[in-house]
This record gives structure tokens, sequence and C-alpha cells, in this order.
């Protein structure tokens, strides 16, 4: 028979269970999945294996359409339909050229969910998208932006602080949500940025978000294709090592990208130094100048994921690298976060019922000797 310290155990752990359920029963519903877990969409990491595998984990994969065309992307969502019969989203950027075919794919191929990125995104889009009978998710970098995004008739937000990975805004997770969650109640609310154990989503489900995305780590999964020189980088990896790429000159912007330190980091300022200097000489104008810089990281995600070039690549990673400490299953990581979140949340109902114990115990105590 159990004794009683592994009865309290499994109670507590179930208490956690139906407590998390509780706390992210909106972001469940609006996603359709067992956890509200968003993958979030990594550009050559987000493809059909490890989107299938997220969502057959009971999470919701979201495939990162980048810079692919109608026919890309249609193939993709073919490919990973026939992963998994799990819901799954498309997160589509709205600077892209041929935005309305990437829409008319996703509606062509029956996708229930789009994630829009990359900036404000037209009110005819979202309209046109949930006419269609898609769900629509979209970004929120502030506050006064979320509340035109409810206006306009989202269907969950997505507030994503600077710690994450890739192409990143001025404010923390934590500011964000501080600043966003209070004010948003009408639609589901997902944060994202520097999450990488079940005890943060927790905390977050616990001031109002309806669920969590990541993105960082889920780059070390197993069905993720990234090379092994990739992964390995992210295991060696640390909080400190993820760093933004820096603007020496505001006449020369450059759109702050969170990555890990390398050689490529270094050139990227030794080239914005050479550049700024032929300008200042003449030999380039201010836009041929800016194009290059620009240019500078073109290829570059693609040669560290695909092609395992850690050094010359750019190795995107939020601040939550420094818990990915070896490769695992994505099954095994989205248990390992639930389990994390639930057991965050029993003890804390725990500790709250040991306080009112005593507390009421002090009361009667007094009542007894007033």
């Amino acid at each position: 028979m159990p004794n009683d310290a592994t009865t309290f155990s499994v109670k507590g752990h179930d208490a956690g269970r139906e407590r998390l359920a509780r706390l992210w029963a909106r972001g469940r519903d609006v996603l359709g999945t067992e956890y509200a877990i968003l993958g979030g969409a990594m550009s050559w990491v987000s493809e059909r294996n490890l989107v299938s595998a997220i969502s057959n984990a009971g999470g919701f994969g979201v495939i990162a359409c980048g810079s692919m065309g109608p026919d890309l992307l249609s193939a993709e969502i073919d490919a990973t339909r026939a992963l998994t019969d799990r819901p799954f989203g498309v997160n589509l950027i709205t600077l892209h050229p041929e935005l309305e075919g990437l829409i008319d794919a996703c509606i062509d191929h029956a996708v229930t969910h789009i994630v829009l990125a990359g900036g404000l995104p037209r009110g005819a889009a979202i309209n046109r998208i949930k006419d269609a009978g898609i769900r629509v998710l979209c970004f929120a970098p502030a506050k006064a932006l979320a509340r035109k995004l409810v206006r306009m008739g989202v269907d969950a937000l997505i507030i994503e602080g600077m710690e994450a990975g890739g192409h990143i805004g001025p404010v923390s997770t934590g500011v964000l949500a501080q600043e966003i969650l209070p004010e948003t109640t009408e639609v589901p609310v997902f944060v994202a940025g520097g999450i990488g154990r079940g005890e943060a989503i927790a905390g977050y489900l616990e001031s109002g978000a309806s669920g969590c995305q990541l993105g960082t780590r889920f780059v070390c999964a197993t069905e993720s294709i990234a090379h092994p020189n990739f992964k390995r980088a992210f295991i060696r990896g640390n909080a400190r090592d993820a760093q933004t790429s820096v603007q020496l000159d505001p006449k020369f912007p450059v759109i702050p990208v969170r990555a890990l330190a390398n050689q490529a980091s270094q050139r990227f300022m030794d080239v914005q130094r050479e550049v700024i200097a032929r300008h200042a000489a003449g030999e380039l104008d201010l836009k041929a100048a800016q194009l290059e810089i620009e240019h500078f990281w073109v290829g570059a995600l693609r040669r560290a994921v695909i092609d395992g070039d850690v050094d010359g690549g750019s190795v995107m990673a939020g601040q939550s690298v420094g818990m990915v400490t070896r490769e695992q299953s994505t099954a095994e990581i989205i248990e390992e976060l639930v389990d994390q979140a639930a057991a965050a949340l029993a003890q804390r109902q725990d500790v709250a019922l040991d306080q009112a114990s005593t507390e009421d115990g002090s009361a009667h105590r007094a009542a007894a000797q007033g």
C-alpha cells in the first residue's frame, strides 16, 4: 500500500494538473489542444517534422512560412498534415509581398489558425482570414497595439519580450505582461520570450495569460532538423551568449536580432564600420550603404541551421538557451514543462492552505484566550 507521503505526492500532482487545466482553459479552447503551449515559428526549424511533433505531443505547432511562396507553403501544409491529425497553425509575415497568395493557400488547405507577425496587419487581411473560418492570432508589442488588434477582431494575442530569439522589440517579457495582461481580457493572451521552464509558464498563467509560446526550448528536439552543430551551440550556450545585434550609427538602422555571439557577430560590427567609412568618404550614397549593411545577414540563418556554419552564420537564440541542456524528444520536453508548471502550482496551493490553516488556528487560540 502507498504510504502517506506517496499519497500526498499523488494528490498534490493531481491538484496541480487540475489547476493548470483551469488556468489555461481559454488557451486550449482557442487552439483546440491538450496543452496551451505554442511552438514559436522559427525559420528553417519550424517545418513539418517539428511542427507535427509539437502538435502530436499535445501542444500547438506553427509552420514558419518566412519567405516561402504560396506553392512551397502549400506543400509544407500537406506534408505536415500527413504527419499529424491534430491542430497546427501557419505563421505569415504581414510584409510578405505575396501575403494574399499565402492566405489563399491557407484557405485552400483548410488551415485552422494563422499567426500574423512582422508588423501590424491590415484589417482587410484579418477580415478575409476570419471570413474563411480561420482563427487569427497576432503579435502585440505594446498595450495600445493590443487594444487596436482586439478592436480589429483577432481571436488571440501573443506578447513577446526582448528575451526571445530572432527579431525582437525593445521591451522585456515581464514588463509587457504587466502592461497588457491586466488590461486585455476580451481574448486569450499568450506570453513569449525567455520562457524555458514550466514554473515560468505557471507564473504567467497566474498573472492572467491563457498560455505560452516557446521557440528556443524546441530547437534541440530530436525531431528538429537543425544541424547537429546548431544544436551543440544551443546546448553549450548560456543566457549571456544570446546577444542582440548592435547598431553603430542611427543613419544606418539595424533591426535588433538576438543570436549567440560568434565570429559573424564581430564581422557585422566590422562591416558597419567599413561601410560607414566608405559613405563618409563619398564612395557610397546613403541608400547603397544602408542596403549593404542590411544584406550582411541574408542567408545567414540558413547557413547556421541547415549547413551547420555556426561561426559564419546567424545562430538565433533566446536567452532561455541556457535551459537547453540536451537533445530530447518533443514529447519529453512538453511533458517536462507541464510537470514543472503543475508542480509549481501545487506547491503554491499547499503553501496557501498551510498559511490559511495557521491563521485559522491562531484565530481560534485568540478567541479561546479572550
